[in-house]
């Protein structure tokens, strides 16, 4: 259609017009519609606009798909705007350019040790929880830095995939498991007596770690015999979303030093991923909200 309104300037040259649309076999009125539609605003503007608002709001926004977009305008509901589907949000998101990197398959860094004693698999791949601090999943990934590599553990619960602690270290002993218990009983203190749940790493294992468990009457859990990644891939899975959208294709960690990575994971966890990343197991909701709403309902249930 552009071409021939361009060759005929929009349909004034009748003689051009009727050869054009003969040899490309358009009728006139299908014609005539093409400049009467093409100045017209598109009608899907609006929605474009709360889209990139959405990505402009946090720097690994970019890396939301139909879902969780969809799932974001659902909780903001910008105003004057109606949510379609999601196949028609995927559309518009590929009309306005909002793509996606590849994924990246995770190095496993666990060790075992076959002649400690392990805990029982007490969720058995079950990462549901309908209560706060009653069920969480726990694991240790590594990053390389400039100036050596930083190793992150973090504790999420499974109810709703918040991150109650953290702690990172430039090792990958005992004691960053521990510190990582402490802090996150420090922060929440109802995390006594919740279940915990890890792979079967010698820090896991050892001393250090369980007479942690034992102080905060924690019930520690461990994937079953043989060490399948399966039995606690809701915690693998964390740390691989995590880097997809905070460091692949974005931050060249090999040029940054360890304690400008602590910052940026620091933020990304405490600040960003609990009180605003939209969650889609959690129904579009972040992490903080689905708890604050599960309080709130508490109260009123018992108002």
């Amino acid at each position: 259609m552009m071409f021939i309104a361009l060759k005929t300037e929009d349909g004034v040259i009748k003689g051009k017009l009727s050869f054009c649309c003969r040899m490309l076999n358009v009728t006139r009125q299908g014609f005539y519609k093409y400049p009467a539609d093409k100045d017209r605003p598109w009608k899907y503007e609006a929605l474009a606009d709360a889209m990139r608002a959405i990505v402009a709001e946090d720097v690994c926004n970019d890396t939301y798909g139909r879902i969780r977009m969809y799932q974001a305008l659902v909780l903001k509901q910008p105003e004057g705007i109606r949510i379609p589907g999601e196949q028609t949000v995927y559309r518009v998101m590929e009309e306005i350019g909002l793509s996606h990197r590849p994924k990246r398959r995770p190095n496993g860094i666990t060790k075992a040790d076959r002649q400690a004693r392990k805990s029982d698999d007490l969720p058995k791949r079950d990462f549901t929880s309908a209560e706060p601090f009653k069920k969480c999943v726990t694991v240790i990934t590594e990053i390389k830095a400039k100036d050596g590599k930083l190793y992150v553990s973090a504790i999420f619960d499974c109810f709703d995939a918040a991150v109650p602690g953290l702690a990172m270290d430039t090792n990958m002993k005992a004691a960053l498991c521990r510190q990582t218990l402490e802090n996150a009983v420090r922060a929440y203190p109802a995390l006594r007596e919740a279940v915990i749940h890890s792979d079967r790493g010698t820090q896991y294992t050892s001393g250090t770690c369980r007479k942690g468990v034992q102080k905060y009457g924690i019930f520690q859990s461990m994937n079953s015999a043989g060490g399948r990644c399966h039995d606690n891939a809701r915690c693998e899975s964390m740390w691989a979303r995590m880097k997809e959208e905070l460091l692949y294709g974005r931050c060249h960690t090999e040029e940054m030093d360890i304690e400008e990575l602590k910052t940026l994971i620091w933020r990304y966890f405490i600040s960003y991923w609990n009180n605003r990343r939209i969650c889609s197991t959690n129904e579009g909701l972040p992490p903080m909200v689905k708890r604050q709403r599960y309080y709130e309902s508490l109260d009123a249930a018992w108002a």
